[in-house]
């Protein structure tokens, strides 16, 4: 239903970008070992389900703060283990037909990223979900060990202010907003 949402989770995932030696560094993540999960409050339940993210790249300057790159998470991998609320999901909420990818391009880092260990940053960018752009900033606690960038990142997302369709029918009413969670890594490259 909202697991479009996902695709900005998998983008906080870019926040983690320690410094380097150089002025630029490249943080890639790692498709495989992302995780991107939503939840959806509905009156009688809540829904739970998964996105898969189809790559991740983000480039830091750690002189400027300045951040480039895109993340990008498939809008048709979205899932809930319900496979007619699924169909529903991408044909009237998420249109994924139309507009497979959710996609977020990280602009500016709030905060330092250490060379090892953990530290809490915001990074500040833009999400697009059906063609339209929103500012998004995101609170990711990153750890770093050995170039190894491990980050997570939680946030809301409100669909239906956004543009997106309200899959609220007579009786079952569902929130106005997903919750988002991602959980990823990568490496230093650079």
């Amino acid at each position: 239903m909202l697991l479009r949402m996902p695709l900005v989770a998998a983008l906080g995932l870019t926040l983690a970008l320690p410094p380097a030696e150089a002025a630029e560094t490249s943080f890639r993540l790692d498709p495989g070992a992302t995780e991107i999960g939503f939840t959806l409050g509905a009156t009688l339940h809540t829904v739970d389900g998964t996105f898969r993210m189809e790559e991740g790249i983000v480039r830091f300057d750690r002189e400027t703060g300045a951040l480039g790159g895109r993340i990008v998470v498939d809008a048709r991998s979205g899932e809930t283990g319900n496979r007619r609320r699924d169909r529903k999901m991408h044909a009237q909420v998420l249109d994924s037909t139309d507009y497979p990818s959710i996609v977020f391009v990280p602009e500016k880092l709030t905060g330092e990223v250490p060379v090892s260990g953990h530290a809490t940053v915001t990074v500040h960018g833009t999400l697009t979900l059906l063609g339209a752009g929103h500012p998004l900033d995101l609170r990711v606690e990153i750890d770093v060990h050995d170039r190894l960038v491990e980050a997570t990142t939680r946030f809301r997302v409100p669909y239906v202010a956004w543009g997106l369709k309200d899959p609220s029918v007579f009786v079952l009413r569902v929130d106005k907003y997903v919750d988002v969670t991602v959980r990823g890594q990568g490496r230093l490259e650079g």
